[in-house]
């Protein structure tokens, strides 16, 4: 992680909150929290995205972020990646630097790891599982 040189972590709700928060306090770094629709109290920005079911939206506080600031990604799972490109597409919006992404596990046959490669994000996982 600290090989990216990450300057701030994002985590995506919400398991990316425990995850990020913890990694974010490690690395004594600033956490920055991506939310769903209404959450947060503050302006914010936001990028619709697609789902297998639908659409969704995520939500950050701009003010969150310096302009050129290297941020990292983190999350519990990685599957087919329209969360966590959603994410990357948000904190580029707010001007950060993003092009690493670290989970937990990774679900490599859904393909998420790939679609992050395509918009220049490095995918590190704890773990895979393959399918059969």
């Amino acid at each position: 992680m600290r090989q990216s040189g990450a300057e701030a972590i994002a985590g995506m709700e919400a398991r990316g909150f425990i995850f990020g928060a913890a990694v974010a306090a490690k690395l004594a770094l600033p956490f920055l929290p991506v939310r769903k629709s209404g959450k947060l109290p503050c302006e914010t920005i936001s990028v619709d995205y697609a789902l297998e079911y639908g659409s969704d939206r995520l939500e950050l506080d701009p003010a969150s972020v310096r302009q050129g600031q290297r941020v990292a990604m983190v999350d519990d799972l990685l599957a087919t990646g329209g969360t966590a490109c959603a994410t990357a597409k948000l904190l580029r919006q707010a001007g950060a630097v993003v092009d690493h992404a670290f989970f937990v596990i990774d679900l490599p046959d859904l393909g998420g790891a790939a679609k992050l490669a395509k918009v220049g994000v490095a995918v590190a996982a704890l773990m895979d599982f393959e399918g059969d």
